[in-house]
């Protein structure tokens, strides 16, 4: 093992270009993997080195970040369930970033502590612009000193970091921020619907809003992409809806209500089911603008006519 080494497995939309401000630092030594090998090599021109696989990235690393999709990729990545999962996190420190539900990652701090490693929770907060400019937020969960260690390595991919107790604490606080942030967006897009339907300027709109007390980064970024009609993935609607199962499901587990969040749940399952799943979460808007369509079908005379008859 290389005493001080970081590894980093999970290069897509967000974990590239975390990586990238990782490898950027002067201090750190960076090793990385990817499934698609081609995702490495800007980490290769960067300075970082690229291992053969997953477990070169543990078998030569302390610390090792998991930036991956689902359970099933972190499982398959630490060979959880095989007898060499004890091997690869022995002694190791494993910072899960993903976002999977409170009861894997508790399950998931149990194994790794069982075998002799480490376990911090540290989802982010922000999507793939925040992530190349290093300014995410990080919310991290787990014992103390290894959140500590971990607290000082996420510096060169967050503006600011958050303890937020034990695990799962750090994902429950994502989940709690992802609420805010999919109404949001959705109310956003669905106030740019409104604007288009009713003949309004739409660049004014975009202008009033950030003039006003209801502007953020969030916002301006999200707007824009509205009024040009730009899907182009910074989170893509798919994860947003990943992410909107896992915290209705946290929900209905608390016995808690949740009805903007029901809402938007349905309309990014409808944005993926009509393809647009890949593109930003912005791409809400096609499932808002079907509807109109339907309602307007429903409303147009021939319609109206046609259910008298």
């Amino acid at each position: 093992m290389d005493v001080g080494s970081v590894g980093f497995i999970g290069l897509g939309v967000m974990g590239q270009p975390m990586a990238l401000n990782l490898a950027r630092a002067p201090e750190t030594r960076l090793l990385v993997w990817n499934r698609t090998a081609e995702r490495c090599e800007p980490l290769r021109a960067a300075g970082a080195e690229v291992a053969m696989s997953a477990e070169e990235v543990f078998r030569r690393t302390d610390t090792v970040f998991l930036m991956l999709a689902d359970e099933a990729a972190v499982d398959t990545v630490l060979a959880r369930g095989t007898p060499s999962f004890a091997a690869r996190v022995a002694g190791r420190t494993v910072v899960h970033m993903g976002t999977t539900s409170a009861e894997y990652s508790r399950a998931l701090q149990d194994d790794i502590r069982a075998a002799g490693g480490r376990y911090v929770e540290a989802p982010v907060s922000g999507s793939r612009v925040p992530a190349e400019r290093g300014e995410l937020v990080g919310m991290l969960a787990g014992d103390e000193d290894a959140v500590a260690d971990v607290r000082a390595l996420l510096a060169p991919m967050c503006r600011e970091t958050f303890a937020c107790g034990a695990v799962p604490g750090a994902l429950l606080m994502k989940y709690s921020v992802n609420l805010f942030l999919i109404t949001v967006v959705t109310g956003l897009a669905e106030s740019f619907h409104f604007a288009d339907r009713h003949g309004l300027d739409q660049g004014l709109l975009r202008a009033v809003l950030d003039a006003g007390p209801l502007a953020s980064a969030v916002s301006r970024v999200k707007a824009p992409k509205l009024l040009d009609r730009d899907f182009s993935v910074q989170a893509a609607a798919a994860d947003v809806l990943k992410n909107n199962r896992l915290i209705a499901e946290a929900a209905r587990k608390a016995a808690l209500a949740s009805p903007l969040l029901d809402v938007c749940h349905a309309l990014y399952d409808e944005t993926v089911r009509r393809g647009h799943g890949g593109e930003d979460m912005v791409a809400v808007l096609h499932a808002i603008e079907a509807r109109t369509a339907e309602m307007t079908t429903r409303t147009t005379p021939a319609a109206t006519a046609e259910r008298t008859l």
